[in-house]
């Protein structure tokens, strides 16, 4: 029972061995920083800490996110239709027709997003 897990040990041995000499080379080995006011400052990366938070973003963002997202899940609906599509028409043929009507629907919600213009970044 033991050496059944003899494989798994190594591997965490090996793994942590890895971990720890790669920290103490990089310890050893590399440069040592000096703290300055800059370093040290919660803004490093050049952003002064003025005004809001949370900027504001367009309604434009939210309304591709939305469609991305309302067109994304029908994947889910069909990848697992697909997968079982052969056995499923063998015994119904309407199992086509009621994915083609699914596809038709989601079909005419691209073309009338479209047409609305939600995917327009420019406006």
């Amino acid at each position: 029972m033991l050496k059944d897990y003899l494989p798994v040990l190594m591997q965490i041995v090996i793994a942590s061995g890895f971990a720890v000499v790669t920290l103490l080379a990089s310890v050893l080995l590399g440069k040592s920083g000096t703290a300055n006011d800059t370093k040290d400052s919660a803004y490093e990366c050049g952003m002064l800490p003025i005004g809001d938070a949370q900027p504001r973003f367009s309604v434009k963002f939210y309304m591709v996110a939305m469609l991305f997202v309302l067109f994304d899940i029908e994947v889910v609906f069909m990848y697992p239709w697909a997968l079982v599509f052969r056995d499923l028409i063998a015994v119904n043929s309407a199992v086509f027709w009621s994915m083609a009507s699914f596809a038709t629907i989601l079909l005419v919600a691209y073309l009338y997003a479209l047409r609305k213009g939600a995917l327009k970044w420019n406006d």
